[in-house]
């Protein structure tokens, strides 16, 4: 399993990133943003949290022109399997490798503790590993997690099977956590093999940290 995971000017979660897949056994390679070839051999590119150009103009808006995006682009048109983590959720939006956008959070401030997930669809790769209905607890980290999409847009995800992850309270009730539509944390594409989500599985993968739900997200790449 090789793991490339982008690292841009203002990127923090990289190493936390390859910490989380080499636990697993995978070997990773990071990327500068100024390369412009993903490596032969690469099984999944993992866009990783952070700032981005210090989120600069729009969180991610920068970042999407970088000269490895095009490769990334790329990657994903011949189906390769791509993540985006929090900010790399926000840049896969503005590279549109997904639909929707993002905006602030509804209460304008940085929301930054463990809040629980349910599994809307486990019909990806992503996510085959968790029933739908589980409960994951997993940490958040953004102030620009407000994810939108007009109504048209949410019909088609939920016909396509694209939303993946709600934000919920501890028995799975959808709830209201930064203002997202419908709750979504986390989408596919329509070919289920882009993947975003705000969360960070990555800091989700022991007990002694809080929990660790996020092993079987990450599994999912593995089989």
């Amino acid at each position: 399993m090789n793991v490339a995971i982008l690292q841009f000017l203002g990127t923090n979660c990289e190493y936390d990133t390859k910490w989380a897949f080499e636990k697993l056994g995978a070997k990773t390679t990071i990327i500068w943003h100024q390369e412009t070839k993903i490596p032969v051999g690469t099984d999944l590119v993992v866009i990783p949290g952070g700032f981005s150009y210090g989120d600069y103009l729009r969180s991610g808006a920068i970042a999407r022109f970088a000269n490895i995006m095009q490769s990334v682009s790329e990657y994903a048109a011949k189906g390769g399997n791509v993540l985006g983590i929090c900010n790399g959720f926000q840049i896969l939006l503005e590279a549109r490798l997904l639909p929707g956008a993002m905006k602030r959070n509804d209460t304008l401030h940085f929301i930054s503790r463990h809040h629980n997930l349910t599994v809307v669809n486990n019909n990806n790769t992503f996510l085959k590993e968790l029933n739908v209905g589980d409960i994951l607890n997993i940490p958040v980290a953004h102030h620009d997690g407000n994810y939108y999409i007009d109504n048209d847009g949410l019909a088609e995800l939920y016909d396509n099977e694209q939303v993946i992850l709600k934000y919920c309270d501890k028995d799975g009730n959808a709830i209201s956590m930064n203002g997202a539509v419908d709750q979504i944390a986390g989408i596919c594409n329509k070919q289920k093999n882009v993947f975003g989500l705000m969360p960070h599985p990555e800091r989700a993968m022991e007990e002694l940290l809080g929990s660790s739900d996020g092993v079987k997200m990450l599994q999912g790449f593995f089989n």
